[in-house]
This record gives C-alpha cells, sequence and structure tokens, in this order.
C-alpha cells in the first residue's frame, strides 16, 4: 500500500498549542489491493495533531499547572528530601541556621548595641525577622537555581516549566514551619499574648511566599542564560538581609529616609509579621506598597519566564 502525507513541521521541544491536520489520504492501485487480497483499511476518523509551541501567557496557564498537580507535589517532596539526605541532624538545621542568627544580633546588636525593639524582648524581635527572611532567602536561591539542576529532565519531556521554581518554593515552607514552632516556643517562653492580629498571619505568610517565587522565578529564567546569577544573588540576599527591618525595626530610621523602606517589599512583609504575634500597631501603607510591588514582581517574572521558556531546552 502506498499512502500520502500532508506534512507539517514538528518542533523539536513543543508546548501545548494544538494544530489539526487533515486526515492523510491513501490510494492503491487495484493491483497492490489484489495483492493485498483485501480491501485498503479505513484511517481513523480523528485528524492527526501536531504539538507546537504557544506564545504569549499560554505557557504559564493556571490550567495547565492544575494538570500537572501531582508532578508539582512529587518534585516538592523530591527538594524535601535532597536537601537533607545524607545529613546528620536532617531537619534540625532548619531551626539551627535562625536560631544562631538570633543569638548572634543579640549579642551583638540587642546587647552591645542596645538597638530598640518596640517594647519586644530583642530575642523574639529578631526570631520574627528572621523566620520569614530565612523562608524568602532561601526561596529565592533555591528557585533560581531549580532549573539549572533539573536541566535533565526539562530536555526530555514536556511540563509546565513553572512548576520547578513553584516546587523549589514549596519545599521551603518546609523550613518555614519547623522555624514558626522554634519562634512559637519562645513566645511562650516570653509569655507574649496573642491578639486578633494573629489571623492577619496567614497572609502575611502568602504574601511573603509569592515574593519569593516572583524573584525566584524571574532569577531562574535569568540564571539559565547567564550563569553569573548563582554568584550574584547570593551576595546581594545578604546585602539584602540589612535593608529588611530585620535588625532594626522602621521606628528607628529618620522619617525622611522612612519612605526607602517601603520600597522593599520583605521590610513591609517583616513589620506585618511583628505586628501579627505582638499585637503591635500595623502598617498599612507598607504592606499595601509590598503587596502591590509583589504582583508587578509576579506579572513580570511571568512574562520575562514566558518569553525565554522555549529556549531553555536548546541552552540549559
Amino acid at each position: 500500500m502506498i499512502a500520502s502525507f500532508q506534512t507539517a513541521r514538528i518542533p523539536r521541544f513543543s508546548s501545548h498549542k494544538v494544530i489539526q491536520i487533515d486526515q492523510m489520504s491513501s490510494s492503491a492501485s487495484p493491483t497492490t489491493q489484489a495483492a493485498l487480497n483485501g480491501p485498503v483499511p479505513q484511517l481513523p476518523a480523528e485528524p492527526l495533531v501536531v504539538i507546537e509551541p504557544s506564545g504569549g501567557w499560554r505557557t504559564l496557564s493556571l490550567k495547565d499547572i492544575w494538570a500537572y498537580r501531582e508532578l508539582l507535589y512529587f518534585l516538592t517532596w523530591r527538594d524535601v528530601k535532597v536537601r537533607y539526605k545524607q545529613t546528620a541532624l536532617g531537619a534540625a538545621w532548619a531551626i539551627l541556621q535562625p536560631l544562631f542568627m538570633m543569638l548572634i544580633f543579640t549579642i551583638f546588636f540587642g546587647r552591645l548595641a542596645g538597638v530598640a525593639s518596640a517594647g519586644v524582648p530583642y530575642p523574639l524581635f529578631a526570631l520574627a525577622g528572621l523566620v520569614p527572611w530565612t523562608f524568602f532567602a532561601n526561596a529565592v536561591t533555591a528557585s533560581s537555581n531549580s532549573l539549572v539542576g533539573s536541566a535533565n529532565l526539562i530536555t526530555k519531556v514536556y511540563f509546565p516549566r513553572l512548576i520547578v521554581p513553584a516546587a523549589a518554593m514549596l519545599a521551603g515552607l518546609v523550613d518555614f514551619v519547623l522555624a514558626f514552632l522554634l519562634l512559637a516556643g519562645l513566645m511562650v517562653y516570653y509569655r507574649v499574648p496573642l491578639t486578633l492580629n494573629i489571623l492577619f498571619l496567614p497572609v502575611l505568610i502568602l504574601l511573603t511566599a509569592l515574593f519569593g517565587l516572583g524573584v525566584g522565578t524571574w532569577m531562574s529564567a535569568l540564571n539559565v542564560k547567564y550563569r553569573d546569577v548563582r554568584f550574584a544573588l547570593p551576595f546581594l540576599i545578604q546585602l539584602w538581609l540589612f535593608v529588611s527591618s530585620v535588625i532594626l525595626p522602621s521606628s528607628s530610621v529618620p522619617q525622611k529616609y522612612r519612605w526607602i523602606l517601603t520600597l522593599n517589599p520583605m521590610s513591609g512583609i517583616i513589620e506585618g509579621y511583628r505586628a501579627a504575634l505582638f499585637g503591635l500597631p500595623f502598617d498599612w501603607p507598607a504592606i499595601g506598597i509590598a503587596s502591590l510591588i509583589t504582583v508587578v514582581i509576579l506579572f513580570y517574572a511571568a512574562y520575562s519566564f514566558s518569553r525565554v521558556e522555549k529556549s531553555f531546552a536548546d541552552i540549559i
């Protein structure tokens, strides 16, 4: 049987834009049919399909991410297990890191420098800033390196690439929960009563996760093309710590310079954690600006990610 096919170019790596192709037509001479001793088999009525990359925002469709939610779960669980594989202390590192930083800050800034802490014991004040900051810093660092670390997976099969940095961010939530238990224990030790402000805490956690996801996704796309990101980012995060109200409260900054802190979303978010945990007044303008910047960063990261996503497999 001799068959003629309508050809279509199929890209090497594909996404989810589907193009229909007409049913291929087949023909055979009577001699060929006789040789086959039977009629020419009928082709199925459904058209053939070719998967090609789609442009714009479709590559970041939430519907596709939801369809691959099981893959997101398994990648998150993989990142959690790999992080503490063959470690003597295991998940205890999630507690030790903020704990020792809190002790150092307490000695040098709380005792020696006498930094004001808005009426809150300085160890508790510092830890309340270190817990969300550590979650954010780890989320950005892990997300920025996630695509390069999953090169073997990306070059072999299609799935929404945004799942990779998202899984790295979600894996950091495990560390956040463990560190938050340490913070809760310290609040019990200092007998800090809870107020209705605590109801705003889930919103702050979500805001921290979204901001970390936005920055991490943006850096992951840049890291695929420019490997300098992996060297520059840890240094920038260390500098970012000192302008994020972790060590000093924003009230200790002169009023004419305080607006600079509001341009840093993590400063407003960390102050929000302290307000929610210790019953302090919320700085709603700072939280509002942090939320607005987070949304802008998320959209810009999604746009940048979608522009370079289809070339990941070629340059990673």
